[in-house]
């Protein structure tokens, strides 16, 4: 079975003062993947970061709340996390047993934060990863634009030793519209 995860997807990072690259058109094709996932009966799972820590993200709060402009069905699964890895104390790793998952598609914010660690987090519990290359975003850096690290981190991706699960970079449109 597969999974779509949807990391970090969150009001309180995606406010003007944090604008997200391509923001809008990340949110699009999540949707049409998650729709996607929902009719093969795959499983949708939302990561839910818990800031409480750092006094944001505050469960209860605005910006805590998952994008209201992201689609979720009563199926889908969320689950909260206080790391960057989405492996790290959370019930991600006995959900995806439960539901016979080997196969994981990550999406969501941010690129070089939690969609990392949670791509790391996935290989190293011998997890297939599919990253979809046009569905995850970050906001500029003081030393680097959102646009060329999402670049960047794509070619590490590319270029990992994979452990005993696999690691490709695939485009929405190739899931949606596959020949």
């Amino acid at each position: 079975m597969k999974a779509l995860l949807i990391v970090d997807m969150q009001e309180g990072s995606f406010t003007p003062a944090t604008p997200r690259y391509d923001a809008e058109n990340v949110v699009r094709k999540i949707n049409l993947l998650s729709s996607l996932f929902r009719k093969n009966g795959d499983k949708v799972i939302f990561i839910q970061h818990d800031g409480t820590q750092e006094h944001s993200f505050i469960p209860g709060t605005h910006g805590w709340q998952i994008l209201s402009s992201l689609v979720i069905h009563p199926e889908d699964i969320v689950i909260a996390k206080t790391a960057n890895d989405a492996f790290y104390k959370t019930d991600l790793l006995n959900t995806l047993k439960s539901w016979r998952i080997n196969d994981l598609f990550i999406t969501g914010c941010a690129t070089d934060f939690c969609v990392d660690s949670t791509i790391h987090g996935a290989l190293v519990n011998d997890y297939n990863v599919v990253v979809v290359k046009d569905c995850h975003t970050t906001a500029d850096r003081p030393h680097l634009r959102a646009e060329k690290i999402i670049e960047h981190h794509q070619y590490l991706w590319e270029n990992l030793t994979p452990t005993n699960g696999t690691i490709s970079l695939v485009s929405s449109h190739d899931l949606i519209f596959p020949l």
